[in-house]
């Protein structure tokens, strides 16, 4: 019933992936590190070279110029893309782009396809997602939507604050979401319409991330009615077709840094000595081993039941949501663990894993609080025993 080899050459491609991850991505990670301002060049220099190594775009239609990959298969290469921070912004399948690309090709026309989606697939421009509100506006709680958009004429005039929106600045257009007389609805605002404002750069524990964390305002907004994506008053189904899939390839990615954390690990223990033997001989740090690799083994595990369910076409709004609890939590302690493991080279600058710990740890709050996952996981199931209780 299960086959969990994969195809030969999607194994054939993640050996790629990883090979060129491993020659060509993490090399320059230290040049971001050193200047982390150049983040944005070196993505540039790094997507070209995927491209010419035939690795870039996974998850983009062929006649985009992508791969055409399913998630199935996704899940292998993102997983192995994964494993510099960098390796998902030179495939060109980092957030919040992929989540984008997903959306615009689902729900799209033809002409926001070929003006927004084409680009964006190419790597010749970045995008942000504009959902999130300062208190008391949408957070954990979308019904708490508080920006407006209302009708003038044949478009519309967008008002209200957003923050937190990850790769704004810099970002040539945003899909917003506002709420309109018939329900919550999202528009494609270009970067440069007078209406569209970055505020402020939010200083966040993590800094690897393209554009950062923006504080927005869109202030009399205007837009036309070719600026609706999908149709009107869907725009909580939109963001939810949009989510779910983003959740499972925020699993893909950050499982490959887990192990290449758990890598380092065992390569640290394996050569330093205490207490009279190396450090891989003694009990406890069998015992961190083992843990990290059966959490890396399950959380592989439900990424790809989750997936299966996707190319199924279901929502899989309950796997993805279980998936991302477990992931973010396991990897979040895989990491922990190999810091440990390492001792005080763990917490350097020497090796890449004080990195990882600080770029890890919003995990368990994007795309959902862990907590938030963990309450609709049980309202979800609750409800289902109280039908069959009847």
């Amino acid at each position: 019933m299960f086959d969990f080899s994969p195809r030969p050459e999607i194994e054939a491609l993640v050996t790629q992936v990883r090979g060129f991850v491993d020659a060509v991505v993490i090399p320059r990670e230290a040049d971001v590190a050193a200047e982390p301002g150049r983040l944005e060049s070196v993505r540039a220099e790094l997507q070209q070279a995927a491209r010419a190594a035939g690795v870039f775009a996974p998850r983009v239609p062929v006649e985009y110029g992508g791969l055409g990959l399913d998630w199935r298969d996704s899940a292998l290469v993102f997983e192995a893309a994964g494993r510099s921070l960098l390796g998902p912004q030179a495939l060109n399948c980092a957030a919040p782009d992929e989540g984008n690309m997903h959306l615009l090709h689902a729900v799209g026309t033809a002409q926001q396809r070929a003006r927004y989606y084409a680009p964006l697939a190419r790597g010749d421009i970045r995008s942000c997602f504009a959902m999130t509100e300062p208190a008391p506006g949408a957070g954990s709680d979308p019904a708490m939507l508080l920006t407006r958009a209302v009708r003038d004429g044949d478009g519309w005039v967008i008002d209200g604050d957003k923050w937190f929106i990850s790769g704004a600045q810099g970002a040539a257009f945003a899909i917003c979401m506002a709420r309109t007389d018939d329900g919550p609805t999202l528009f494609l605002v270009d970067a440069d319409n007078p209406g569209y404002q970055i505020t402020a750069l939010t200083p966040t524990l993590d800094h690897a991330f393209p554009g950062g964390h923006c504080e927005m305002r869109f202030a009399d907004c205007r837009v036309g009615a070719d600026a609706v994506l999908g149709e009107i008053g869907k725009g909580y189904d939109y963001a939810q077709l949009r989510l779910g899939p983003g959740r499972l390839t925020h699993c893909m990615r950050w499982l490959g840094i887990a192990g290449r954390a758990l890598d380092i690990a065992m390569d640290y223990v394996n050569r330093r000595e205490s207490f009279g033997k190396r450090l891989a001989q003694h009990q406890e740090m069998q015992r961190l081993v083992a843990e990290s690799a059966i959490e890396m083994h399950a959380s592989r595990l439900m990424i790809w039941q989750a997936a299966w369910c996707l190319d199924r076409g279901q929502q899989a709004l309950h796997e993805t949501s279980m998936t991302k609890v477990f992931v973010a939590e396991a990897v979040n302690r895989i990491v922990d663990r190999a810091v440990q493991m390492c001792g005080a080279r763990g917490i350097s600058e020497y090796l890449p894993l004080a990195n990882f710990y600080r770029e890890i740890r919003g995990f368990r709050i994007y795309d959902g609080a862990t907590e938030v996952h963990r309450a609709s996981i049980g309202i979800r199931l609750l409800r289902e025993a109280a039908k069959g209780s009847r």
